[in-house]
């Protein structure tokens, strides 16, 4: 094979996807001999560091000179693309590039003003240069460079939105804001009641309270506009299920509401407290912790437990319930075959009362559904409002009351005083708190991920410039809302996508809707709790049974979806989260989707994905050998290792392994139970390319020292290809830790793998020529 005629490799002549390596190795590095001139150049060579190459420009070539020796250019000018990308050939040689660009930016970083030496002088600004992070120092320089004002104002904004939001407020929004409020304080807070009295099983009026509170602090904190936080029904459901522990372990009664308030606002302040601390710590990222498959089925799970915990009162069986033993506080299941055998002992008017109720809320929702799209304005009418209003105008006019049918009552607060400040954290709730410690985090997990997913989908439709939707600051905004919140005993409030979109829709421009919002709730806890006597329990079971339908008619359209790409796995956790939930219980289910979820993370998380190169026949380029084997070419007496990742503790605990497999077979699907295919002469050298390892920690670190001396104790030379530059963390690990000094020095760190295959030819010619000489003299 002649080096000195190169045919162009084609763009996008990449092979396909194969599961073992070549059959026959390259003939390349036998079929050639070093030139003289080759090998002076490679022998006469200065050590280089990690971005050293070699200038052949000189070099005299021939039909004797090697492929791996020629330096061919394909074009004129600077190369800037790598080794695998679409070309002739690798990048061209440029002595000292890596270093040459880290120098610059030195260079860059020194020619301007430290922002120490900029703030000497004033004892205030040396203060605030303490107080400042890292990453605000240097956006300090860089706005220095830039001529733009550093000020103190500027990060607290920042961090307090209020103060951005409230300089641009216009007059003209404030129609939009006021008439957002009121739409939403119409569907909404008759759902707020539902959920306190039936889901969280405290008084109604602490759900009000979640809509007076919450907003408002968010409001101030909050990165996202548009977002509008309130009580959701997996929170309000959860909550319900630490009060009934609560009850069932002796620390209360059914009857006993201050307690149910006291444990519900502990456990809301641990939810809080999570989530404000996840927000402190920068835990933002966590969002995308668990998994689409979980999130569906515990959402369809708690669709189904909610629906059919609605059924009891729906249809008047709430009384018989209570005298059922085990039928209150037992699981789904239970309650199902209890709906199922008692259905003609319900009350009847109650029954058909919730029945009714039902029916005409889905049938105005799905009008509703089905006009919008040619009368906009049908998304602001309040049917909810309207079936609230008529139901308990009929329940005080007929006297439904004496005829048995439940209604909401005297709401008012469990110590007899509204917005009564009460801290959670007091030393004589540690019994409730340890009790609601786990349900409470999970409810602050959940909160999390619906307000992350509404405000991802609204935080680039904000006309308040300035506004930059920021994961970690929403935890923070969402968690300080629900500790103000839970001081006053409110129920969970998080941001909801449903609710926010009613917000953008019917004219909210700014988070003044949600002050607007607080506002009106406050008014109606203050005025309006008197008109809410005579709304009839049936109907407000109803508001939330078309809620759960909502959330289970969500799940069919991603099961379709998995069974169509064959997504085995996400059914499967999607079944047992369900099917766990509903035959034993909330929180049980709960665990169980969060530990598998977890699992997979981990296992994903922990794999090496170290790849064995080939070189692509008639060029410098090459790919993964284990996805078609017979389109590439073994380079004889080298492999050649892709390491496309950082090297983590997490990552590094099965890479020997992995390595050790890919020396045995060439391939890492190969079962271990096989003998070795792959013959020993072929990792007489082995080649990392480690352009992916753009960090590592000390655990990686350690395990890599420990391959490069194993190797290096087997007799194999090992060369790193395109590393980093020598300023970056990881050159200066592997220098502390002996790796450098182990592969032989700075000269074994080179720019291409073709530079290393270059110097592996030159070490082999040199081993080959002292042998020889050796024996020519004992001869």
């Amino acid at each position: 094979m002649s080096s000195s005629n190169h045919p162009s490799n084609p763009t996008g002549s990449r092979p396909y996807p194969h599961d073992h390596a070549p059959l026959t190795p390259s003939g390349l590095r036998q079929s050639r001999t070093v030139s003289s001139s080759s090998m002076s150049d490679d022998t006469t060579r200065e050590p280089a560091g990690p971005s050293t190459r070699h200038d052949l420009s000189n070099d005299d070539t021939d039909e004797t000179t090697s492929l791996l020796a020629n330096h061919e250019r394909v074009h004129d000018g600077p190369c800037d693309h790598g080794t695998f990308s679409p070309r002739v050939s690798s990048p061209t040689s440029r002595p000292g590039i890596l270093d040459a660009e880290a120098g610059s930016v030195a260079g860059s970083d020194s020619s301007a003003p430290s922002s120490e030496t900029l703030l000497k002088g004033s004892w205030k600004k040396t203060f605030s240069s303490r107080v400042k992070s890292k990453k605000m120092t240097d956006s300090s320089t860089l706005a220095q460079q830039h001529g733009v004002e550093d000020s103190w104002w500027m990060y607290l904004s920042y961090y307090i939105p209020f103060l951005i939001w409230v300089k641009q407020y216009r007059w003209s929004w404030l129609k939009g804001d006021l008439t957002a409020a009121i739409t939403i304080a119409s569907m909404y807070l008759p759902m707020a009641l539902s959920y306190a009295d039936n889901l969280a099983h405290v008084p109604p009026i602490n759900g009000l309270y979640a809509f007076a509170i919450n907003p408002f602090v968010y409001a101030l904190l909050g990165s996202c506009p548009l977002m509008v936080v309130g009580p959701e029904a997996a929170g309000s459901l959860l909550i319900g299920s630490i009060v009934k522990d609560s009850i069932d372990l002796g620390n209360g009664e059914d009857d006993n509401a201050v307690l149910q308030a006291k444990v519900a606002g502990v456990a809301v302040g641990i939810a809080g407290a999570t989530v404000f601390i996840m927000g402190v710590f920068r835990l933002g990222f966590l969002d995308s912790v668990l998994s689409r498959p979980f999130l569906r089925g515990f959402i369809s799970a708690i669709g189904i437990v909610i629906f059919i915990d609605q059924l009891i009162p729906v249809l008047g069986l709430h009384r018989v319930a209570k005298v059922t033993p085990g039928i209150t506080h037992g699981s789904t299941m239970d309650k199902l075959e209890f709906v199922v055998t008692h259905l003609t002992d319900g009350h009847k008017l109650t029954a058909i009362f919730g029945v009714v109720g039902f029916v005409v809320i889905m049938v105005l929702r799905e009008i509703k559904r089905r006009l919008q799209p040619r009368y906009p304005g049908v998304a602001y009418f309040p049917d909810r409002l309207l079936i609230v209003v008529v139901s308990a105008i009929l329940t005080y006019q007929l006297d439904w009351e004496h005829h048995g049918v439940p209604i909401l009552g005297k709401v008012e607060a469990a110590s007899g005083h509204i917005f009564q400040f009460r801290n959670p954290f007091q030393l004589s709730h540690m019994t409730h708190i340890r009790n609601a410690m786990g349900t409470s985090f999970l409810i602050g997990m959940l909160g999390f991920f619906e307000s992350s997913v509404a405000a991802k989908s609204l935080g680039g439709e904000e006309v308040v410039e300035g506004m930059q939707l920021s994961p970690n600051r929403e935890l923070v905004a969402l968690g300080a809302a629900n500790l103000v919140g839970a001081c006053f005993m409110a129920i969970p409030a998080f941001g909801g996508y449903g609710r926010s979109k009613v917000n953008k829709s019917t004219g909210g421009k700014s988070p003044m809707s949600s002050l607007l919002l607080s506002i009106i709730t406050v008014i109606c806890i203050v005025f309006l709790l008197p008109w809410f006597y005579y709304i009839p329990k049936p109907v407000l079971s109803a508001l939330i049974m078309a809620v759960a339908w909502s959330l289970i008619e969500e799940a069919p359209h991603d099961i379709r979806f998995f069974l169509r790409i064959k997504g085995w796995t996400e059914l499967s956790l999607m079944a047992v989260i369900l099917l766990v939930t509903i035959f034993f219980s909330l929180n049980l289910g709960i665990a169980i989707g969060i530990g598998l979820s977890l699992l997979q993370v981990i296992r994903h998380a922990t794999r090496p994905r170290i790849q064995i190169l080939g070189r692509i026949p008639s060029s410098d380029r090459f790919a993964n050998a284990e996805e078609h084997p017979e389109d590439l070419e073994f380079v004889e007496g080298c492999l050649i290792v892709k390491i496309p990742e950082p090297l983590t503790f997490a990552n590094t605990g099965e890479l020997k392994n992995r390595l050790r497999r890919l020396e045995l077979y060439g391939t890492g699907n190969a079962h271990p139970a096989l003998p070795r295919l792959r013959p020993q002469a072929s990792n007489k050298n082995v080649i990392f390319d480690i352009h992916g390892v753009t960090s590592m920690d000390g655990s990686g670190t350690q395990v890599l020292e420990e391959i490069v001396r194993n190797y290096r104790d087997r007799g194999v030379r090992v060369f790193f290809s395109r590393p980093v530059s020598r300023q970056n963390q990881v050159w200066q690990l592997m220098e502390r830790s002996g790796i450098v000094e182990l592969v032989g020095g700075k000269r074994r760190f080179v720019d291409d793998v073709k530079d290393a295959l270059r110097m592996t030819e030159t070490e082999d010619f040199e081993e080959t020529g002292a042998c020889a000489a050796a024996s020519d003299e004992l001869s």
